[in-house]
């Protein structure tokens, strides 16, 4: 059931604190003013004294009374985006009409433009260090070049040198030792047949014993040349041969090694010095991205109205629990501080909180009338948009077992009259019925799990079980039970001291 108090304010209190006041005031007020009415109306007590209701007959319309405030229906909340902590230098008055562009809030940031200064400088350096690292790149693969071409000719020579000897230099060699043991071997065939011959002569006198020996020595020094010959083809082809061999193709190797070694370090040599580079490149992105940011923040500190509006402090909005200093020029602000409210439409809507026993009766779409304090006589026309799926926690420090889900109404008109922070009354309408019995909400009571009334007979109050549907704080609608006319108990008794089973009920009090 929803419960609704009385519809008097108290504007100089906070919503929190008036709503408890009020809701200890209507109680009061609504059982007196029952009483009262009731008597005046049915103007029938008991024999004993004890006062009755009329059952009644009629239209019924059933709502719940909220407070709420007003707040434009679309804002824009402009923060603070720079860093830290800031005094504010400039604070635009609250309530001023803004254009697109004009200055709103400047903050007070003289620490970081001295540090973009000093953020200048070590770009600076950055810069000259990232320049002179190149020049070491170009310089290292220039003399990496410069050594693979050198070690690449030293291997294409030591190849051709391998070459030359095996296809020209030893085939030449070999060829000519090979035609001196051809010579030596026919020198000494033509010197010895001479020596055969000049021995005949000898042995006819026709030639003397010197000439002989002389054919002799000559014949003996052709058989040392031949042998010399073909000890020389033979150290040619068993050893100096296969040494020289050997010793080139050692040389094609280990130049081919040289090489290997030359372009790896080549390599090594450059990627150190890539990665120098990107060491370079990456601090000097870093000095140079730390500098954007200082001057951005400093262009942050002035914050300039992005659209048209009308200028309110978000301080001015805050809930009672937040104890936030008020802005203005040398207050200190915070990153992502809310500062400044720019309505973006005209329209309005009223936030609320409604108690989590009024949410089963609660559903969006419900019509509201909304009235305000500071616009006497003027009722506007709402629509209930949202209620929060979740309580709104920061409000149970008040009251931990209460539960209060925020909700919205969106208001139709009031452009020119209603204002941002204006105080409001909600009453949103339940149900409205042409023809409904009711009573006084005090007249039910549960008992044993079961709605009850006490009903006037002859033979005195007697318990009844109704149906009970729902109530306004002030009447509540009996579906079933009781008929328009009858006399209700209008202070029942305790339902401790009710009989569990029906019949009449002990006399109430002072009978």
């Amino acid at each position: 059931m929803g419960f609704v108090g009385s519809s008097a304010r108290l504007p100089a209190m906070k919503p929190p604190l008036r709503r408890t006041l009020l809701s200890v005031a209507a109680i009061a007020i609504v059982a007196v003013a029952a009483v009262a009415a009731f008597r005046g109306r049915a103007g029938r007590t008991g024999e004993d004294g004890a006062p009755f209701a009329l059952v009644r007959r009629g239209p019924l319309v059933v709502d719940l009374a909220e407070d709420g405030e007003i707040k434009p229906a679309e804002q824009l909340t402009i923060k603070s985006e720079v860093e830290g902590r800031h005094a504010i230098l400039y604070i635009i008055a609250e309530g001023t009409m803004v254009q697109k562009g004009d200055l709103l809030v400047e903050l007070d940031v003289a620490t970081t433009v001295d540090e973009k200064v000093n953020q200048e400088i070590a770009v600076t350096n950055a810069a000259s260090a990232l320049e002179m690292k190149r020049e070491d790149l170009e310089i290292a693969r220039n003399q990496a070049a410069s050594d693979v071409e050198l070690a690449e000719q030293d291997l294409a020579f030591a190849r051709e040198d391998l070459v030359k000897y095996e296809e020209g230099e030893y085939p030449n060699k070999l060829d000519e030792t090979k035609g001196s043991v051809t010579l030596a071997e026919q020198e000494l065939e033509q010197a010895r047949e001479k020596y055969e011959w000049s021995r005949k002569l000898h042995a006819e006198d026709f030639l003397s014993e010197s000439e002989l020996k002389g054919d002799e020595l000559s014949w003996r020094h052709k058989e040392l040349s031949l042998a010399t010959a073909r000890g020389n083809l033979a150290l040619l082809e068993t050893y100096t041969h296969k040494r020289e061999l050997a010793k080139l193709r050692s040389d094609v190797r280990q130049k081919e090694a040289a090489l290997d070694r030359v372009r790896r370090k080549a390599a090594s040599s450059i990627l150190q010095e890539e990665s120098s580079l990107r060491a370079k490149e990456a601090e000097f992105n870093r000095q140079r991205q730390k500098l954007e940011k200082l001057e951005e923040q400093i262009a942050k500190a002035k914050i300039y109205a992005p659209m048209s509006g009308q200028v309110i402090y978000s301080t001015s909005n805050q809930r009672p629990w937040e104890n936030s200093e008020p802005l203005k020029e040398g207050v200190e602000v915070w990153e992502r501080r809310d500062l400044i409210i720019l309505p973006t439409a005209d329209t309005f809507v009223a936030s609320t909180v409604v108690r989590e026993s009024a949410l089963k009766s609660l559903s969006t779409g419900m019509p509201v009338r909304v009235t305000c304090d500071a616009i006497p006589g003027k009722e506007f026309s709402g629509t209930l948009a949202r209620i929060a799926p979740m309580p709104d926690n920061g409000r149970r420090w008040m009251n931990p077992d209460i539960k209060e889900y925020p909700a919205e109404v969106r208001i139709d008109g009031g452009v020119g009259e209603l204002k941002n922070g204006m105080g409001c009354r909600l009453r949103i309408l339940l149900a409205e019925y042409e023809d409904a019995v009711s009573v006084p909400v005090q007249c039910v009571v549960r008992v044993g799990g079961e709605s009850c009334v006490w009903v006037k007979t002859p033979r005195g109050p007697e318990r009844r079980a109704v149906e009970a549907g729902l109530d306004n704080n002030r009447f509540v609608r009996i579906v079933s039970g009781l008929e328009g006319g009858e006399e209700v108990l209008l202070v029942p008794p305790l339902a401790e001291s009710a009989p569990e089973g029906g019949g009449p009920a002990p006399p109430p009090p002072g009978g």
